[in-house]
């Protein structure tokens, strides 16, 4: 077979094991170590596996990971989360869709310590949604918030879809972590809007709560604020240029540790299941890294990116026809794949097509993680509405795949603003980096 012949058969046989639940990582070194062994020889094959797994796992810019996510871990652990919940719930849990609305905001602000959308499902879910349930929210006002707010974990920084995608396209974390800030506030804002449309459409999904006194709100708040601290520390070192983001997620991860034995909400097996979890959620990145770093060089001499690129080309549809088509195929890809699985196969063939386009590659970056953010409540795969089910006791799958539809429409139109206006994204780090 041709080399490119090969490489439709590799990405063939690399999305039947991906069908038949095959983990991505070894997917994608079984087919680009096999595929490169045909092409050329065993011995090529090996001197490659060898190269690629050292230069990926060395990697110093990978630190992040698994400090970012012992940051999250740890909060969660000590109850931090539930703070953020319960300081959201009282400065608008008044209002109808209120604690709907502190959900959303409660997964942002999660979001930017954690750095992992599913993380961040489960844990607000797990506090929100018995509350909401308690309080007479319908099931498909109440899940589709969570599900769609634990989108937030992966778009705002620290995002672990940021870090593999820089990985991916040797761009910087900071500039892209820099990218994610306004576009991550902006899709927040626009979840926020879709309850209170939903709400007023329907008062009955989403009652006021309780007001709460002024000095409970300022209470909640301060309580709240040692985690909203290290995140402001972390992430705004990297943007007035204090820390880089391996020092940042160093400081974050050792600032929430401090915090938790201060104020002694963390016990030993609190930190040892930490750790623990911690470490497996790393591994797992590091062998998708890995996996990713092997797969590249067999595609690169098949040529299969490139011949995209001038087939592409010679559709004639122009540098946002083209983006529409990219688009498009994301979101079918979403309906059937994973988003990290999305990422690391797809980034090393529609990248050279972007930036031969002349795109910037960080502002694609953002464009990429939204579309990959719909993938994860969208049916049938949808891995956030899986995840927000297992801890909504009794809710039917489709009521959640309802639920979550209006704010589908709110990411469609997040993903029009930044595309018509790449300012939003850019700003941050052109102004940060120059």
């Amino acid at each position: 077979m041709t080399p490119f012949l090969t490489g439709l058969v590799g990405i063939a046989c690399l999305l039947i094991l991906l069908a038949i639940r095959v983990p991505v990582a070894f997917a994608m070194l079984t087919v680009g170590f096999g595929g490169y062994w045909y092409l050329e020889g065993l011995r090529g094959a090996g001197g490659m596996l060898l190269t690629e797994s050292y230069s990926a796992v060395s990697s110093y810019s990978l630190i992040v990971v698994p400090m970012f996510v012992l940051l999250g871990n740890i909060s969660a652990a000590a109850g931090f989360s539930r703070g953020l919940y319960d300081a959201a719930f009282a400065w608008v849990g008044r209002f109808r869709g209120g604690l709907a609305t502190a959900s959303v905001m409660g997964c942002a602000v999660f979001a930017a310590v954690s750095g992992s959308s599913v993380a961040t499902a489960v844990t607000v879910g797990k506090v929100a949604l018995p509350e909401m349930k308690r309080l007479g929210y319908s099931d498909r006002l109440s899940t589709g918030a969570i599900a769609a707010g634990g989108t937030l974990g992966f778009l705002i920084p620290p995002s672990t879809g940021f870090v593999l995608y820089a990985i991916l396209t040797e761009e910087s974390i900071g500039r892209l972590f820099m990218a994610g800030v306004l576009p991550g506030l902006l899709l927040t804002g626009l979840f926020m809007a879709t309850i209170w449309i939903m709400c007023w459409l329907d008062p009955k999904a989403g009652p006021r709560g309780q007001a709460v006194p002024l000095a409970a709100r300022f209470r909640a708040l301060a309580d709240a604020g040692p985690l909203v601290l290290v995140i402001l520390a972390s992430i705004g070192g990297i943007y007035i240029g204090v820390f880089t983001p391996v020092e940042a997620s160093a400081v974050g991860a050792a600032l929430v540790i401090v915090l938790a034995l201060l104020r002694r909400r963390l016990s030993l097996a609190g930190f040892r299941d930490a750790v623990v979890s911690t470490l497996s959620t790393s591994a797992m990145l590091y062998t998708v890294v890995i996996g990713a770093n092997v797969l590249n060089p067999f595609l690169a001499i098949t040529r299969i990116p490139a011949a995209i690129g001038e087939g592409l080309g010679s559709l004639g549809l122009g540098a946002y026809g083209t983006l529409f088509v990219i688009i498009l195929a994301y979101v079918l890809l979403g309906m059937f794949m994973d988003g990290l699985s999305m990422l690391v196969i797809s980034v090393p063939i529609v990248f050279p097509v972007i930036t031969a386009l002349g795109f910037d590659p960080i502002w694609f970056g953002v464009v990429a993680v939204i579309v990959i953010e719909m993938g994860m409540i969208t049916p049938p795969v949808g891995l956030n509405v899986f995840v927000v089910r297992s801890v909504a006791d009794g809710v039917p799958l489709a009521t959640i795949f309802r639920g979550v539809f209006p704010f589908l429409i709110a990411m469609i139109l997040c993903l029009l603003l930044i595309i018509a206006f790449p300012g939003i994204a850019l700003l941050l780090p052109n102004t940060m980096f120059g």
